[in-house]
Order: C-alpha cells, then structure tokens, then sequence
C-alpha cells in the first residue's frame, strides 16, 4: 500500500521536543503511520527556532529514525511551529461572478490570491488564510459556495501574519541535513485538526495546547477559527516554581512534576512524601505531595485566567457549547479538569487524537504527538487534491500573481475583487 502512495513526512518543533512522522493514506481512507520519532529540543525557546546550529543535529536525528522505520528517504517535511510575535487580522473582500452567475472555485481561489497578495508588516508573512464564511447575494452561511447562483459573493477570512524569520530558520536548518521545507503550519491550527471534532468546532470550543515553553489558545465556532493567542508561560514555568519553592535542581524539578504532580492542592494526600536524593555532601529532601501540588496549581491558575481573560476578550464566551479541550504535555497532570472548570465555569475535557488511524498505535495517544498528527493529517488532505509538491504550488501560484493575473483580471469589470482589512486586529504578545 504505502508503495503505491505518496509518503507524507512532518515535523512539529516545540520548546522542549521535536517530533518527525512519515504515513500515507490508504484507500479506505484511513492515516498510516509508517513511523515516528521524539527528541528534546535544542536552540528552540518559546517555539523559535533561535539557534540553527544546536537544531540541526535533532532535526537529524529524528527524522533519521523515521527513516529508518520504513527504509526510505525523506526529502521534504512540512513543519508546525509556533511563536509568539503572530498577528491575527480580521478581512472582508467581495467579488463579482462571471457572466453564468455561478459561484467557481476560481472565484474562490482568487479572492483567496488577493488576500495572500496582501503586503506585511515588515518582516513579516502570511501563514494562513482561515476562512470565516461566504454570503452570496446578501445571503448569508455559505461554508463552501462553489456551485451556487448568484452574482456577488462576499467573503470574511481570518490572516494569521507571522515573522519571516520563523520560517526561514527552519528553512536553513533543513538544508543544512538536504531536507527541504514544503508547508509551514502554525501549531494551534495542527493541533487542532487532531484533537477537535467538526461538531466541537460547530458548537464553539476552546483548544488551550499548554506546551513547554508557550501556552497557544485558539477558538472555534461555526466550524471556523475564530480568534487566537499565545501565552508565553507554560510547563517550564511550573518547573521553575518547584525548583524555587523547593530548592532543588531543574532535573529534579521535571521528574517531580511529571511523576508526583497534581493541578490541585486540596485532592494531594497529606501524608505522602517524595525524596530527593542528596548529592555533593548535601542532605536529602523530603517534599510533601501537598506542598507540591499548591506550587503547580499557582502558576496553573495563571495559566488558565489569562487564558478566561482573553476568552472573555474574544467576545466568544456565550457562544462556547463545547467548552474546553486540554492538550499539550502539561494537560497530563491529574485533576487539572476539575480546576479548568472551577477557574472558568465552562466543560472541560482532555484532548485525544479523533484521527481515523490504520492502526492504533498506544504511545501516540500522548499529547507530545498530537500536534505531528494534525499536521500530518493536513498534508495528506493537501496531498490528495493536489499532484505537486506544496513548495512547488507555492511557486506556480507567485508567478500567476507577479505575473499576468491583475491584467487580465482588470479586463473583466465583473470580476472585480475588493479586500478590507478591519483595524481591530488581535496580536498575539
């Protein structure tokens, strides 16, 4: 089967790991896992790629190891990062149907164009054009007009602009190992493809990824994303607090987070300790499971306000049926539900992969790998409408916009194009 198929290779760059993955579809349909592969991260902080050098020899290593799960060789990766410094701006354009007074997939595309065509900020580019809705004469609700009657289509996308540098550093760092870079993805939107439903996206819901470095946030409601923000505390913050309130070393800190910690103070057993091994002539410590579940959840409920805040700030609060989905490597600490709850007042529950896989495979339901499956389950959707590779799209759809495509465009009054970019724009800090 996977001989047959175009093997689909990602990788997802977080602060504290990197996942490569590789899988084909099949043709029932379903996702096959052909391998994959988790290292720590070096020269990433808060999801930036900052030191080429250190990330070269992990970008290596990992997808090496995918390599050598299905004995080929992968030559282009599609990437999911994340970054602090994105912008997300609201956009409005219309456009006039051809002469037949049907919706095409060519109008579509093109109001899509003339969005991508936007100018950035300096520095900056466009990473993702997320449709909002359509309305066709006045119409409203469209999610996928192509084949509908009307003569003027109105449309709202949601832009996410990000640094450049984002992607040329990956871009660089790829290189370096002769890989090259196909699609860049913004984490939260991966992510989401592997833990949302459509009807959680249909409902209203909230994705809060609590990763290493960052914290991302991204609302769904109609089916669409809505709003987005990055939070720059996360695992690594908590870490330090129980390396400060404990007195202890960073090493020492993680493993008692990972294996002993608790969102809620209140739930710990009072009588139970943990012991950490004295070194060097020092003592060894005893460090109640009480004291160090109310370390976790101070910083936990920081977490989680800024994140009510900037729901509250979305204006999407009364429009969230589906609550709260909880991913990222700190979603795994016990009770943390419950404490999601009482801090919002909204349902909560932990993400899973809602993925059709061929086989179900245990240690990727791990949230560490969600991310590497939403991406992967993108570029296999993308790979299946199209015969190019996305680099290659990328190119051909330059050369049309420097090109020819205004001209002839400007020939044909019916085919008028306007874009509007609202001034409320949301920043991610």
């Amino acid at each position: 089967m996977a001989s047959k198929q175009k093997i689909v290779a990602v990788v997802d760059i977080g602060t504290t790991k990197v996942v490569a993955m590789a899988g084909v579809q099949t043709e029932d349909d379903k996702i096959d896992i052909l391998g994959f592969a988790k290292n720590a991260s070096k020269g990433v902080k808060r999801g930036i790629l900052l030191n080429i050098d250190e990330a070269v020899g992990v970008l290596n290593d990992v997808i090496s190891q995918v390599e050598d799960q299905f004995d080929g060789e992968i030559s282009e990766v599609n990437v999911a990062l994340a970054g602090q410094h994105v912008r997300t701006i609201a956009c409005k354009g219309y456009k006039y149907t051809s002469e037949e007074g049907v919706v095409t997939s060519e109008d579509i595309q093109n109001l899509i164009d003339e969005v991508q065509n936007h100018p950035c900020d300096p520095g900056h580019k466009i990473y993702h054009i997320v449709p909002v809705d359509y309305i066709i004469d006045e119409e409203p609700g469209f999610k996928n007009p192509v084949g509908f009657s009307g003569k003027k289509i109105d449309a709202r996308y949601k832009v996410l602009m990000a640094p450049e540098f984002y992607n040329l550093h990956v871009e660089k760092a790829l290189h370096s190992i002769r890989v090259g870079l196909g699609r860049t993805v913004l984490s939260p939107i991966a992510t989401a493809e592997a833990v949302l439903t459509e009807d959680e996206k249909e409902a209203g819901v909230v994705l809060v990824d609590i990763g290493g470095g960052i914290t991302t946030m991204a609302i769904y409601h109609n089916g669409a994303l809505c709003y987005s923000v990055v939070i720059p505390f996360a695992g690594n913050v908590i870490t330090n607090d129980i390396k400060e309130g404990c007195s202890i070393l960073s090493k020492w800190a993680e493993q008692l987070k990972i294996q002993y910690g608790q969102a809620m103070g209140n739930s710990a057993e009072e009588d139970k300790v943990v012991t950490i091994p004295g070194s060097n002539g020092w003592e060894p410590k005893e460090i109640s499971f009480k004291s160090l579940a109310f370390i976790i959840q101070a910083r936990l409920e920081e977490i989680i306000d800024s994140c009510y805040f900037q729901i509250e700030n979305s204006g999407y609060l009364d429009k969230l049926g589906a609550g709260i989905v909880l991913a990222g490597g700190t979603s795994k600490l016990m009770n943390l539900v419950q404490l999601v709850k009482y801090r919002t007042g909204l349902d909560a529950r932990i993400g899973f992969p809602a993925l059709n896989l061929k086989e179900n495979i245990k240690e990727l339901r791990a949230p560490e790998y969600f991310t590497a499956l939403g991406l992967l389950k993108l570029s296999l959707n993308d790979n299946n409408h199209s015969t190019e590779s996305g680099r290659k799209r990328k190119k051909k759809k330059d050369k049309k916009i420097a090109g020819g495509f205004f001209r002839s465009k400007l020939e044909k009054m019916s085919q008028q194009i306007t874009m509007i970019f609202d001034e409320d724009d949301i920043e991610m800090h």
